[in-house]
């Protein structure tokens, strides 16, 4: 039974439209990012009714978040798509070797995180970015937050490995309830139990333990190709490596956002907490609307994946094209009405008219160049998926560090607020402009199925 159930997912990968697929893998993975978007950006608006300083707390822990996904996203992204070539190869038992240590590594990784964090609390979350004001209502946030690490970051990648194994709807299952669920939390625990910030901080770690165990029950029951158990376990280094390797393109992509994010809140932070809450105001909303884009190119990572494995290169490139196509005429509908509603949406989150200002001109600004996000997006995840991981890092690196930290740098210099403001669209044009040699180069160096067959 194992078999033919490996045999047909093989063929629906390998074999069904290349549209459909895509759509079909996109539309729960989309779900997913907005589902978890939207209990960020609920946690945004109730923290923002306790104050200014609370809702630039949501910024300086953002920041964390980011680390959290960072570690799991290095694991899971790269144990996921070497999964997913091994798949597409009709390997299971490497695959389910990969899974297994990739998930183990995560999970470990989370407990010392958490650890560390719980030490080094206050000095953390002021390298963060908190203001004296602001760290109070931040260490309530974060605490929960910590305690739940292993639990945040093993659920990334086991929702991670449920895509690459193209059984999206089932990460959906799992990633939907807990974000249902930290919503339903988030209101009961900060107003009901009046435990302002550190009740979203609970709400969240509980909804994502939530989400943990529905996700592993997934494995567990065998409803997933990849068998996680202690036994399959690697014991040599070269495994971990080659996860490690595949995986640092979103290390590097996340960590860097994660600096990003301490520099903002360090350069917002001299004209006052509402500077923080106003740039972290904008980022929520650029991030739910990007959510869209990065759905679907989830979806895709899968079919990008699992057929290069297969070497099915025109399915490959037939795919890269349809989520290219999706994403940009999608991303270019929601940057425009975001654009022209920027001010009542961040007074949405906070109704202080100074935040309002400077958040509301920060997501105009971004709205601007969003039609960019999408090629820059579908390149990075083709090369990752590929196993180009040194392409794939720089083009990683290029949003949030490479270009984001020195536009960001120069301009608050010379233009003040005006320029922190401006550093975020202004990178990504420039991300635009040095990805496309690297989507050239990948493509004219994929081989043609037609030169293979011959062979």
């Amino acid at each position: 039974m194992a078999g033919i159930k490996s045999q047909k997912q093989y063929e629906k990968m390998t074999e069904t439209p290349v549209a459909k697929l895509v759509v079909s893998l996109g539309i729960p993975t989309t779900i997913i990012m907005m589902i978890t978007m939207l209990y960020n950006m609920v946690d945004t608006a109730f923290v923002g009714t306790l104050g200014t300083s609370a809702s630039g707390a949501t910024g300086i822990v953002f920041g964390y978040m980011a680390v959290l996904q960072a570690t799991g996203f290095l694991f899971g992204h790269g144990a996921g798509a070497i999964v997913s070539r091994l798949l597409g190869e009709k390997r299971p038992d490497d695959a389910s070797r990969i899974a297994s240590t990739g998930f183990a590594a995560a999970f470990l990784m989370g407990l010392l995180v958490s650890i560390l964090t719980l030490l080094f609390m206050n000095p953390l979350l002021r390298l963060l970015g908190s203001t004296e004001t602001i760290l109070p209502y931040a260490r309530s946030y974060c605490r929960f937050i910590a305690l739940g690490a292993p639990f945040i970051m093993g659920a990334f990648v086991l929702n991670t490995l449920l895509r690459y194994e193209g059984l999206a709807t089932k990460a959906m299952i799992g990633m939907v309830t807990g974000g249902i669920l930290n919503i339903g939390l988030d209101a009961l625990l900060i107003f009901g139990l009046h435990m302002g910030t550190g009740g979203a901080g609970l709400a969240t770690a509980l909804s994502q333990m939530c989400s943990f165990f529905i996700l592993l029950y997934m494995f567990l029951s065998g409803q997933a190709q990849c068998r996680l158990s202690v036994r399959n376990i690697s014991r040599r280094a070269h495994d971990l490596l080659e996860i490690i390797s595949v995986g640092f393109p979103s290390l590097v992509r996340q960590a860097l956002g994660s600096l990003s994010t301490i520099v903002l809140n360090n350069l917002a932070g001299h004209y006052g907490d509402a500077a923080i809450a106003g740039m972290a105001i904008c980022g929520r909303v650029v991030m739910f609307l990007f959510a869209f884009c990065l759905g679907m190119g989830q979806g895709y990572q899968p079919v990008c994946s699992f057929n290069y494995g297969a070497k099915k290169y025109q399915r490959v490139r037939d795919a890269y094209k349809t989520i290219i196509a999706i994403t940009t005429v999608l991303l270019a509908a929601l940057a425009a009405a975001a654009f022209a509603f920027a001010p009542q949406i961040v007074r949405v989150f906070r109704n202080d008219p100074e935040v309002i200002a400077i958040g509301g001109q920060a997501l105009r600004y971004a709205c601007l160049v969003m039609i960019v996000l999408p090629f820059n997006t579908a390149t990075n995840m083709t090369l990752q998926s590929s196993g180009k991981s040194l392409h794939a890092s720089i083009t990683s690196a290029m949003r949030n560090g490479l270009f984001f930290l020195p536009v960001l740098l120069i301009l608050s210099n010379l233009i003040g607020l005006r320029g922190i403001q401006m550093a975020q669209p202004i990178s990504d044009v420039l991300t635009f402009l040095a990805t496309i040699p690297f989507g050239v180069h990948y493509f004219r160096t994929l081989p043609k199925e037609s030169t293979l067959q011959e062979a």
